[in-house]
């Protein structure tokens, strides 16, 4: 079996000024993808009075929404080593465009998940194809910070939704804002279509795979651990910070810790901040330290779990500091959940990395969208026709079932970690304890052995 391929250490080769044109076109599409992701969740309280629907309906809308994009990570992932990125992320756009034109329109529940499931399904063919384009424009030693700096980037489009897209609700209506928020997609969707290139210049195509081969290619992306490692990875670090972000994070600030609604928003806005000076950082550490990838994974999860808990058992509303350190914990979340995709890329070879991605990118948002149903059912079931009076102690109860998929993402972690070390060890790659590996790479020896 071969070692992955960063353990070679080839010389570092620069990018190109266009690699970082087309990374840039493509990164601006997954941009205006997080903000029609992100769009309903700021307008929570809204959509409840707009639509006479309790927690769990709202909640329901972002689950829906989720749901199918985690179904559709993989047949994307299949498509995306087919049609290219090109035609993934002109498909995307224009169908969370539609999605967002509904929005406007809708009076009633069922036209709003409608509209969701739109948004949903082009949300799913945004990230994994710009992935696509940074692997196949980028040298393999820059691919790990592109990739940080294209998921931390990217949730610019989570500031816009919170201040500009809230600011537009509140002076105008709800139909201007995404009738708004519809036009920005279809604008984003052209510019792909003209300026973007899947392939640097004389890239060989490679022939369409015929059904058997696509089976084939799927069932041996799942097999491969570091496959699985990057899913559990993935569910592990993600799920916390996408839940808070997305839907619930501003009502538990508002309405469970009595914080105002500017702070709430100044909050969110930094943890995306947060999320942008952190994820460098972990790019740059997983180029150095390839094989130690699941410590950065455990720290991220340990100091989750642990300020949460703090939050959740604090008696009273907690004071703001506290929800600060809370902020400034979860925006780790993002950038730890990118690790996944890494180990995706250096355990699969390239016809695969649209499907590996795919399967990556399932395990944070499934644990997202049953995370966020269930604290919207929770939420319901301790204050029954309360609306949008949910109190600390609610909020508390519905917030830890978080601890739930923390586990399973932990166990994932650690058995997949021990197959992955089995084999390295074959190979003759022996891993000397972190502390040693540590200083030895400190010193420009071997990490490794």
């Amino acid at each position: 079996m071969t070692v992955p391929t960063d353990v070679e250490r080839p010389p570092i080769v620069r990018p190109s000024s266009r690699a970082y044109l087309m990374w840039s076109v493509g990164l601006l599409a997954y941009v205006v993808a997080v903000f029609h992701r992100s769009s309903l969740g700021v307008a929570a309280v809204e959509a409840q009075e707009r639509f006479s629907a309790g927690a769990s309906a709202v909640s329901l809308f972002l689950v829906v929404q989720l749901a199918v994009y985690a179904a559709l990570q993989v047949p994307v992932g299949v498509a995306l080593d087919r049609f290219g990125s090109r035609v993934l992320l002109l498909a995307g756009a224009l169908t969370m465009a539609t999605g967002q034109l509904v929005l406007a329109l809708a009076t009633d529940v069922p036209t709003a998940i409608a509209a969701r499931v739109l948004v949903g399904a082009g949300d799913a063919m945004s990230f994994i194809s710009v992935l696509r384009v940074v692997s196949l424009w980028f040298p393999g030693r820059t691919v790990p910070l592109v990739t940080q700096l294209t998921g931390i980037v990217g949730q610019l489009g989570s500031v816009a939704a919170t201040y500009p897209l809230l600011a537009l609700l509140h002076g105008t209506s709800w139909r201007t804002t995404f009738l708004g928020a519809a036009a920005i997609g279809v604008l984003v969707g052209l510019l792909v279509l003209v300026a973007l290139r899947d392939t640097p210049p004389g890239t060989v195509r490679q022939p369409a795979a015929g059904l058997a081969e696509v089976r084939s290619n799927l069932a041996s992306t799942w097999r491969e651990p570091g496959t699985r490692i990057g899913l559990y990875t993935h569910l592990t670090t993600q799920f916390s910070g996408t839940t808070f972000a997305l839907l619930w994070g501003y009502p538990f600030l508002v309405l469970g810790e009595g914080v105002s609604p500017g702070t709430a928003a100044t909050l969110l806005t930094l943890l995306v901040v947060v999320a942008m000076v952190v994820g460098p950082l972990l790019g740059q550490m997983c180029g150095r330290w390839p094989l130690r990838r699941s410590a950065l994974v455990f720290a991220i999860l340990a100091a989750t779990v642990a300020v949460w808990s703090v939050v959740l058992l604090w008696p009273g509303r907690a004071p703001l500091p506290l929800l600060v350190v809370l902020v400034l914990v979860l925006g780790t979340n993002g950038p730890g959940s990118m690790i996944g995709f890494d180990y995706a890329r250096t355990w699969n070879p390239a016809e695969r990395l649209g499907s590996a991605s795919g399967v990556v990118n399932v395990g944070g948002f499934v644990a997202s969208l049953l995370t966020i149903f269930a604290i919207g059912a929770v939420l319901d079931l301790l204050t029954p026709g309360a609306s949008t009076a949910y109190g600390q102690n609610a909020f508390r109860a519905a917030f830890s079932v978080q601890y739930l998929f923390w586990a399973v993402g932990l166990v994932g972690v650690l058995r997949h970690r021990r197959v992955l070390r089995e084999r390295l060890a074959g190979d003759g790659v022996v891993l000397a304890p972190l502390h040693v590996a540590v200083g030895a790479r400190l010193r420009g020896g071997s990490a490794y052995r």
